[in-house]
C-alpha cells in the first residue's frame, strides 16, 4: 500500500467509532427527516456518509481539497449524492440556509482566536433557517491543560509510522502537536518523512457562550460525552447546541 498524502494517512488512523457517536449525538436531538444538513469541516466524509445514511440531506464543506477527494471516494462507495464544498467556514457566503448545521472534532479549536470563532458563529447563524440546530464541539480546559501537554503516541505498520507529540503553547488554553509521519515508497524502497504541526485554542465555557450570544443565539445546551452526562471538571470534551430563533 502507497499512501500518496498525509491526509490519507491520518484518515487512517481515525478512529471509527467516533464518527457514530457524533451521529448518534446528532439524531437523538434532532432525528432526521430528509432536512438540509451542513458539515462544517467535514474532512475526508466518513461523517457526512453517515449523516445521509440516517435521513439527513447532507452537504460537506472542507478547506482540504485533499480531504474533498478522500470524502468523494466514500460517497461513491456508498452509493449516495453529497455535494462536496472546498471552503473556508469563516466565509458561507453564497451558501443557502439549512435546518442544520454540524462541527465536530473540535475543528473549532483550530480557529486563531475568539473572534474568528465568533466569525464562524455569525456565519452559522446566517445560513441557519428559524429554528436551526447548530451542533459542535470543543476540547475542555481539563484537556487542553492537563491531558495534552506531554501527550505521546507513536504507532507503526509495514507501510508507515507516526509520532504524535502534544506540547503546551504560549498562549493559555492553547497546544500544539507535532505529527510525523513515515510513508512507505515502493518505487524508492524508502520511507518520505511527512510532517505538520497543529495548533489548537479552547476557552472557558463562558466565552464560548458568549461568542455564540453576540451572533444571535439565545437557546444553548451544553453537555460532555456526546450529550450523554452533565460537564464534570474533569470531562475532556464539550459538545454545545444552539438554536437560531
Amino acid at each position: 500500500m502507497i499512501y500518496s498524502s498525509f491526509a490519507q494517512v491520518y484518515d487512517t488512523l481515525m478512529d471509527d467509532s467516533l464518527y457514530l457517536k457524533w451521529r448518534d449525538y446528532v439524531t437523538q436531538q434532532v432525528p432526521a427527516s430528509q432536512q438540509p444538513l451542513l458539515e462544517l469541516a467535514g474532512g475526508s466524509g466518513s461523517l457526512a456518509v453517515l449523516l445521509a445514511q440516517a435521513g439527513y440531506v447532507v452537504s460537506d464543506l472542507d478547506l482540504s481539497a485533499e480531504m474533498l477527494a478522500l470524502a468523494e471516494q466514500k460517497i461513491a462507495a456508498a452509493g449516495l449524492t453529497i455535494p462536496l464544498l472546498q471552503g473556508d467556514m469563516q466565509d458561507l457566503s453564497g451558501l443557502p440556509e439549512y435546518a442544520l448545521v454540524t462541527c465536530f472534532d473540535d475543528s473549532l479549536c483550530y480557529m486563531p482566536d475568539l473572534s474568528a470563532v465568533q466569525t464562524v458563529f455569525e456565519q452559522v447563524y446566517a445560513h441557519l433557517q428559524p429554528g436551526g440546530d447548530f451542533f459542535f464541539d470543543a476540547h475542555s480546559l481539563y484537556q487542553m491543560d492537563q491531558v495534552f501537554p506531554g501527550y505521546m503516541y507513536n504507532y507503526q505498520t509495514q507501510d508507515y509510522a507516526f509520532m504524535w507529540q502534544s506540547y503546551a503553547g504560549k498562549l493559555p488554553h492553547t497546544i500544539e502537536h507535532d505529527l510525523t509521519f513515515f510513508v512507505y515508497d515502493e518505487a524508492i524502497d524508502a520511507y518520505h518523512p511527512m510532517i505538520e504541526t497543529h495548533h489548537e485554542r479552547t476557552y472557558p465555557v463562558a466565552d464560548w457562550l458568549k461568542a455564540l450570544a453576540a451572533a444571535g443565539f439565545s437557546d444553548v445546551s451544553v453537555t460532555a460525552d456526546f450529550g450523554q452526562n452533565p460537564v464534570q471538571e474533569t470531562s475532556t470534551r464539550w459538545f454545545f447546541h444552539a438554536k437560531r430563533a
